[in-house]
């Protein structure tokens, strides 16, 4: 078993046995780390997988808090008085995403790029779909995580927010099958190696053309499309 797969499983036995109240916050990083035995690069990785699960959610510069993140429209960077469509979120992702991947490719260390090619290991050989989505969703916040930007990432976590409604499940199913998953696979290890070459531009233009594939299956409305080109 990894270090990251134990920390996950020490963590997770740590929420299941109530240690900490719903909504609470868990203690500091550090604090965590020593607790469960684990760097805290480690422990980060984990408390990723468990975000991405709904178990906890991180707001940048105040914690990780038990369960799901609050109510986007209630505040925070989607605060709203109207209801946010798929579109509208495809879209941010369309603007954001690439702006992302081609900061990644300018500042993520060799660890960070170590773990984006774990996250593509678990996606390709993922045995169902929950699985697939779980490790889908790690490896595009991970990306974010490797900008080694705050707001970046503050900004594709309220992103997220949005994406964990019950109907975007629903819509995420209704847009998969087996063709799809192998494309979207592919397109995932384009863009990583793009990242692990420092290739800014075509980094950024592979998210773009994977984020539009996307929207075109979900939605059924083509993303601009653009052409990788050299540094």
């Amino acid at each position: 078993m990894s270090k990251i797969s134990t920390a996950y499983e020490s963590l997770l036995q740590l929420l299941n046995s109530g240690a900490f109240p719903d909504r609470g916050r868990l203690p500091p990083e550090r604090e965590l780390a020593i607790k469960i035995g684990v760097g805290r690069s480690t422990l980060r990785k984990a408390l990723g997988l468990l975000e991405a699960e709904g178990r906890v959610w991180r707001h940048v510069g105040k914690g990780t808090f038990v369960g799901g993140p609050p109510n986007p429209a209630t505040g925070g960077f989607l605060q709203t008085a109207t209801p946010i469509s798929p579109a509208e979120v495809m879209e941010a992702r369309l603007a954001v995403e690439p702006v992302i991947a081609g900061t990644a490719a300018l500042r993520a260390t060799d660890e960070d790029i170590a773990y984006l090619r774990h996250c593509l290991d678990k996606s390709e050989n993922a045995l169902d779909w929950d699985t697939y989505e779980l490790w889908d969703a790690t490896l595009h916040r991970s990306v974010a995580q490797a900008t080694h930007n705050g707001l970046l990432l503050s900004i594709l976590e309220s992103i997220n927010t949005i994406r964990q409604r019950p109907e975007w499940g629903q819509l995420r199913r209704h847009a998969l099958n087996a063709d799809r998953h192998r494309v979207y696979c592919s397109q995932h290890r384009a863009f990583v190696d793009a990242i692990a070459a420092r290739n800014t531009a075509e980094a950024a233009a592979l998210m773009q053309n994977h984020i539009a594939t996307v929207m075109q299956n979900m939605l059924g409305t083509p993303g601009p499309v653009l052409q990788a080109t050299e540094n």
